[in-house]
């Protein structure tokens, strides 16, 4: 088992291919896996062994067939639980939806399905995708496999554990302001935030409809292009999937990056940012500059404004987007026999938690006659203001890298009684959902503790593929990713 838990999808497609193993004993490997490692980690909600053992032998019948699906055919998965699936329980970290299954899958999971991968469960996270730690999940909080005494990074961050702790292969997160990429910063994996609208959104639960975004995390660069090439493109159902044509992600990441211009914003380096993610990160740099690429500094004059911006829109959307949970139709419903009014707030009060009150709570006030045109519409002209930055330096740049987080990895409960402190965990991933870019974190070493430390590649709207040559040919020149947690 423990030879099999940290292969690449690449590695195990090929063992697959030649007959050296089978899905269903991937498959096996990685339940046995989760069974061995859960008590300390909590990477999910829901385990599906009965779902995976099927669908991985349905990928040895194809295989024996001689009709394969492809690289992802039999490889073990996890779907972060905000993600609707068939039949299986969907809870998005909320005690208001802890029994409701789903009766769809969303389009990204059938993707998934359709390409041959192995759900072996959902994985942890913030509830509503809330949060920076995954410490606002209803059902505890997921480890970083690290250093359990540590988060995870948040919201994806049992989607994140998973990986890094060889439980799964790959896994799907949302970012709505950094929660895939910050959370694979902080657990030493690759994460994709793609292009606002490149992958559907039907049938994942919505935070903040302007912002969300499906991607991949993966333990490899290759890998995520794999699982991002599988998920990626137009769907009607969802109004706004941009009908662009989806490049060949595994042929982008060859070439090298000879003659990529990198920007490296100077807003980017602030006060309180640990040295050894500023070192290891300016090395990052230095060593992408040696590979060929040119690196100049540029500035985003408006980051300053992006947390007070996001924390604007992103709680207003989520105002509308949750008053749909109210007892009435699914989930959770607290009836004293009061009335109807009586029985939304109990609902409410009982149903969701701390920090998704008081997200809705700021929301609300932010949407509220007098508030509207002060609040709601200023932040949605300052996105403008940081989308119009970043147009600026990509007239002169392919790509920006910065640091995926200020700092690694922190202590469990360090930041709970401080939102404010919290919400700065992403202050380098949040402008990026503001102006609907793609951007990837993989690991760019690890500081005195053994803890990752995470570099972050920007790209121009739809480049994808630029994004991932870069992080491909740094990582290939170092394969921090063959590094796993002593677990």
């Amino acid at each position: 088992m423990n030879e099999l838990i940290h292969l690449t999808i690449d590695e195990a497609a090929e063992r697959l291919r030649a007959g050296e193993l089978t899905a269903e004993e991937l498959a096996q490997a990685a339940l046995e896996r989760i069974a061995a490692t859960e008590p300390t980690l909590h990477s999910f909600i829901t385990v599906t062994p009965e779902l995976a053992l099927q669908q991985a032998r349905a990928a040895d019948a194809r295989r024996a067939a001689g009709s394969t699906r492809g690289p992802l055919d039999g490889i073990p998965v996890a779907i972060k639980d905000i993600i609707n699936t068939k039949g299986v329980r969907t809870t998005a970290g909320s005690r208001i939806l802890e029994t409701f299954i789903s009766p769809y899958d969303a389009t990204v999971a059938q993707r998934l399905f359709d390409a041959g991968a192995v759900c072996v469960g959902k994985a942890n996270c913030d509830e509503f995708a809330m949060g920076s730690s995954n410490e606002n999940s209803a059902y505890g909080s997921a480890h970083n496999p690290w250093d359990a005494t540590r988060v995870p990074g948040g919201s994806s961050g049992g989607s994140a554990a998973a990986v890094a702790a060889g439980q799964c292969l790959a896994a799907l997160g949302t970012d709505t302001g950094g929660s895939i990429r910050q959370p694979a910063g902080h657990c030493g994996i690759v994460g994709l935030k793609p292009t606002y609208g490149r992958v559907s959104r039907y049938g994942v639960i919505a935070y903040a409809s302007s912002l969300d975004q499906v991607g991949p995390m993966a333990r490899s660069v290759r890998d995520a292009a794999h699982v991002l090439g599988a998920i990626a493109g137009h769907d009607a159902l969802d109004s706004t999937s941009v009908p662009q044509a989806v490049p060949s992600y595994l042929a982008a990441l060859d070439g090298g990056v000879k003659g990529l211009r990198l920007g490296l914003p100077k807003e980017y380096f602030v006060e309180g940012m640990s040295p050894e993610v500023a070192g290891a990160v300016r090395a990052a740099v230095k060593q992408l500059e040696g590979l060929g690429a040119t690196v100049d500094e540029v500035s985003l004059p408006h980051t300053e404004y992006a947390v007070a911006t996001y924390y604007l829109i992103a709680t207003a959307e989520a105002s509308s987007n949750l008053a749909r949970y109210d007892g009435t139709r699914y989930g959770l419903r607290v009836d004293r026999g009061n009335g109807l009014l009586d029985m939304y707030q109990q609902t409410r009060a009982s149903g969701f938690g701390t920090e998704v009150k008081r997200r809705i709570m700021l929301g609300t006030y932010a949407l509220s006659a007098g508030y509207y045109d002060a609040f709601y519409i200023k932040a949605q002209q300052v996105r403008t203001l940081i989308r119009r930055d970043f147009e600026r330096v990509f007239a002169t740049c392919d790509a920006i890298v910065t640091p995926t987080t200020p700092t690694t990895a922190f202590k469990l409960g360090e930041k709970t009684t401080d939102p404010l402190e919290m919400y700065l965990s992403d202050i380098f991933t949040i402008s990026v959902n503001l102006a609907g870019l793609p951007g990837a974190s993989l690991p760019c070493g690890f500081d005195a503790q053994g803890l990752p430390i995470g570099l972050q590649i920007v790209g121009k709207p739809f480049d994808e593929a630029t994004v991932l040559k870069a992080a491909h040919t740094y990582e290939q020149a170092n394969e921090w990713y063959r590094r796993h947690p002593k677990l």
